[in-house]
């Protein structure tokens, strides 16, 4: 069906959709947009597997707005789900960018705000909601929002759906949509959770992969650096930003803390400008932000994994991995908000020696190895505290652990035996 699809054009989209997309600067489609725009647009169930920055928000985005056309009614036609308000405004800005020539009502409902003003925006109509799962079921159990127009579903990023526990919220909206509908399922790696959704809410479903799921972009190079603790990775980080090719940075951090400690350090060095986001931060801080990354007005981003979904900025010269990942597939997320729409891009990941644990199962998952690099001999590499060090020899633990029930580290229970018994009762 897609096999002479060569331009935008071939998709005999209608001119309104064809001047935005021209507008936006966009040529030729990418490969998830061949193949999923023709069965989105014939009707089909479609379960899409593609890495972040493949295009793939446009990829359902135009059949959606080609599908309504127009506004009509005051309830929505088509709602889709994204896990992370970050990622449901960028879907809400294609959709507006893209149907600029309609008079389309998007109206986008997330959390961190207050909801007075969505339920604002739907009493005056709407064609197509993005939402967050939390905040839609929220306002639908007010009584304010009517969804039995629904015709076409669509679960974003479904993997991060899963991870993140919404399962139950979807299966509550799913109660509350027309079941005669279309379904179309997103994803940049599938694992078993998902294909468990996809078996339960699609039917017959034509699965399109532009590439072996949970496999990176080769538009992005991927560099590994063992670096012993957190004193040396802020070392690290400090040498690597002095250098003029890191333009445009996004650092990730595992947790809130290492992400505020960052942003600090690089604030105070004068590396930026720069800002950081987490679920602590403020929604409009958050939006801010973000929009100031995109501009280019920031160089550095600071991040934890779920804020930064949402972050679509092409030109991101470098992502710097501080923490690995533990929730492995997150990897594949990271590094591709850079390489994106065909420019190429680097990635770098700092691991300590439990890091280096979870590296190997990345590995496992991408089906590659990440190249290793010597660290440069200007980079000073400081002695690992004592607490640092308990804290990698616990996750050690824990780690092999999982991989082996039987196996006995430093922290397993240790039975006492009767003349350890006596002795501590002598202690005493």
């Amino acid at each position: 069906m897609a096999s002479g699809i060569k331009s935008f054009e071939d998709f005999k989209l209608n001119r309104q959709l064809l001047n935005a997309i021209g507008d936006m600067g966009y040529s030729d489609p990418t490969p998830i947009q061949v193949k999923a725009i023709p069965l989105a647009l014939a009707g089909h169930d479609m379960m899409g597997i593609a890495q972040t920055g493949t295009g793939k928000t446009v990829a359902f985005v135009l059949p959606i707005l080609m599908k309504i056309k127009y506004a009509q009614g005051n309830d929505p036609r088509a709602l889709i789900l994204a896990p992370t308000r970050e990622l449901a405004l960028q879907i809400e800005e294609n959709l507006n960018k893209l149907s600029r020539y309609t008079d389309l009502r998007i109206v986008a409902l997330y959390g961190g705000i207050g909801p007075k003003a969505q339920i604002e925006q739907i009493a005056q109509g709407a064609d197509v909601i993005v939402a967050t799962p939390g905040r839609l079921m929220d306002i639908y159990l007010r009584g304010e929002l009517v969804m039995k127009e629904v015709k076409t579903l669509v679960l974003d990023e479904a993997d991060k759906m899963m991870d993140m526990g919404f399962m139950p919220q979807i299966r509550k909206i799913l109660e509350v949509i027309p079941v005669k509908r279309q379904n179309l399922l997103f994803s940049a790696t599938m694992p078993s959770k998902v294909v468990s959704l996809s078996e339960e809410f699609l039917e017959f479903p034509e699965v399109v992969e532009v590439a072996p799921q949970a496999t990176t972009v080769d538009t992005v190079e991927q560099q590994l650096y063992e670096v012993p603790n957190l004193k040396s990775k802020i070392n690290m980080l400090e040498h690597l930003l002095s250098g003029e090719e890191f333009s445009r940075i996004l650092v990730f951090t595992r947790t809130k803390t290492n992400a505020d400690n960052v942003f600090k350090f690089l604030d105070r060095k004068g590396l930026g400008p720069v800002r950081v986001i987490h679920s602590n931060k403020g929604q409009n801080a958050r939006i801010n932000a973000i929009n100031q990354f995109k501009e280019g007005e920031l160089r550095i981003l600071v991040s934890t994994d779920v804020s930064a979904r949402g972050i679509d900025v092409s030109d991101v010269s470098h992502v710097i991995n501080f923490d690995v990942p533990v929730i492995y597939e997150d990897y594949v997320h990271r590094i591709g908000r850079t390489g994106r729409a065909k420019k190429e891009g680097v990635a770098i990941t700092f691991a300590n020696k439990a890091e280096m644990l979870h590296v190997g199962k990345i590995e496992e998952i991408i089906k590659e190895s990440v190249p290793k690099l010597k660290i440069p001999a200007a980079v000073a590499i400081s002695k690992t505290d004592k607490a640092e060090q308990i804290e990698m020899e616990r996750e050690i633990d824990v780690f092999k652990r999982r991989e082996n029930p039987d196996f006995k580290g430093a922290f397993h229970e240790k039975k006492r035996t009767p003349q350890a018994k006596k002795d501590k009762r002598r202690r005493r």
